[in-house]
């Protein structure tokens, strides 16, 4: 089965998805990253007079979510319930690992992805002096729970499911 873009009309045009016919229901996405480096992350560690560069991770993160239709062209407004940003040490650097929850009549996986995504430039830009060619890597959604289409993702237990060809 061919897979279809959501963002496109009959007619081809680019267009914003109409979710008028949709239930409102609680939705969830959880998506992650890997901000690859070589360079000490315990040195992330506040010192007394500084700003601690995890919470200001976090606070970036959760921003940039509540801020995605302003980023992402056609996608929807949402008022979201709640906004989780982890970071936690990896061997090849820091994962970044967000959460999102609404009660809405359209899933929050954007959401997710950008709130990972900007937690991580905040943590690159943290970053940039120790380690000037660290990256970030492997930016993808986890798992999406509610909605038309159902429970997907890698960590879905006892699921094998792909993501729906359509929304």
């Amino acid at each position: 089965m061919e897979r279809e873009f959501s963002h496109l009309n009959a007619m081809g045009k680019l267009r914003m998805v109409d979710v008028t016919s949709k239930r409102i229901t609680r939705r969830s996405a959880m998506a992650r990253c890997l901000v690859v480096t070589s360079a000490d992350i315990g040195a992330l560690e506040p010192r007394e007079d500084e700003i601690d560069p995890v919470i200001c991770a976090r606070i970036a993160g959760v921003s940039a979510a509540k801020r995605t239709s302003e980023l992402i062209p056609l996608c929807h407004t949402l008022n979201l319930n709640d906004v989780n940003v982890e970071l936690t040490p990896h061997d090849r650097g820091i994962e970044v690992t967000t959460t999102v929850t609404a009660t809405q009549r359209t899933g929050v996986e954007m959401e997710a992805l950008i709130a990972c995504a900007f937690a991580a430039l905040s943590i690159l830009d943290t970053l940039q002096i120790a380690d000037p060619i660290a990256l970030i890597d492997e930016l993808e959604v986890l798992k999406k729970e509610g909605g038309k289409s159902g429970d997907w993702g890698r960590l879905i237990e006892n699921s094998d499911k792909e993501p729906p060809t359509s929304a």
